[in-house]
């Protein structure tokens, strides 16, 4: 596998800007939420319950506002700290904590907002019992969902040439993966969008009318976003395979046979129509970053399938010299 990056410092400062707005987008939310309903909050907002209904603790709303932002805050920032670079890094750890932790605040946020709503005294809030179970069930699905994200193929490129000469028995196999932060980022905001918009939907803030067609129309975007702002390649015996986001649903696959041809090609942005899953008169390209491109033309078709995925030329010539084996 190869992991060789073209525009390396661009993506990496736009994976900076990008983790910093989405950390200071959900600081942000915490903070926001209980000021966005104060006209319809008690002075002081029940924060604990003890197992029983009636609340046994209390903030004021500054405070209830501010402290989880700020405990937000605090592990964002203790889980940047660069660690020892002799430390395996088999996974990005940073997105498997942060993500669980983020949906744990918000919804303990949404949860006290909600039991405060149009009480009179904090003392009459109760507790949000069902709240506690899809708390914790959004924070484990986000866990699982960053889990997922972050997994990266290893290994290691078995030749050195892209002229691949297989022994009768020998397997070999081939990885590479590709993304584009902008998309990502895109992702991340309509996403954060869409959270808040059924927040203040679950809440009670605002019209359901008015917030249902901004979190439908976020929710695609994001959807659509997360699906096709990265793509990775698998050649091996059982041929290619081109898989989408970060669960790799959907996937396209063709085996050895149904190949016709498979180079390495050169293509920008501009020849095929722009950013993603593109139709041109070149066929189909899914394009990530302009360069080289992995490109197969497949059996009984005029059109090609490329997908713009670093070290393409190895690829093709793995994926060339399995066809007389199939």
């Amino acid at each position: 596998m190869t992991n060789g990056d073209n525009g390396t410092g661009g993506r990496s400062r736009a994976a900076l800007w990008g983790r910093a707005g989405c950390t200071a987008s959900v600081a942000a939310l915490l903070a926001g939420l209980p000021w966005a309903a104060h006209d319809r909050l008690p002075d002081r907002l029940a924060t604990h319950w003890s197992g029983g209904d009636t609340p046994d603790g209390s903030m004021p709303l500054w405070a209830a506002s501010l402290f989880p932002a700020g405990i937000w805050l605090l592990v964002a920032l203790a889980v940047s700290v660069r660690r020892r670079r002799s430390w395996p890094a088999v996974r990005p750890w940073r997105a498997i904590a942060l993500a669980p932790t983020a949906a744990l605040l918000i919804g303990a946020q949404t949860s006290i907002v909600h039991a405060n709503l149009d009480r009179a005294d904090w003392h009459e809030a109760r507790e949000p019992g069902l709240d506690i179970v899809l708390i914790l069930a959004s924070a484990a699905v986000a866990g699982v969902a960053a889990w997922r994200w972050s997994s990266h193929p290893t290994a290691t490129p078995a030749l050195a040439t892209p002229a691949l000469h297989l022994p009768e028995g020998e397997r070999l196999v081939w990885f590479s993966r590709a993304a584009n932060p902008w998309l990502q980022l895109q992702a991340a905001l309509t996403g954060l969008v869409t959270v808040g918009a059924l927040v203040a939907l679950t809440v009670g803030l605002a019209d359901p009318a008015a917030l249902w067609p901004v979190c439908v129309v976020c929710a695609i975007a994001t959807l659509a976003g997360a699906a096709f702002s990265s793509v990775q390649a698998k050649v091996s015996e059982a041929g290619l395979e081109v898989s989408f986001g970060p669960l790799g649903w959907p996937a396209r696959r063709w085996s050895p046979a149904a190949i016709e041809s498979a180079r390495a090609e050169h293509r920008l942005p501009s020849q095929v129509g722009g950013w993603g899953y593109r139709l041109s008169g070149l066929g189909t390209t899914v394009m990530l970053r302009a360069g080289d491109c992995l490109v197969v033309r497949p059996q009984g078709r005029r059109t090609d399938f490329a997908v713009s995925v670093d070290d393409a030329e190895r690829g093709a010539a793995l994926l060339n010299a399995l066809r007389p084996r199939d």
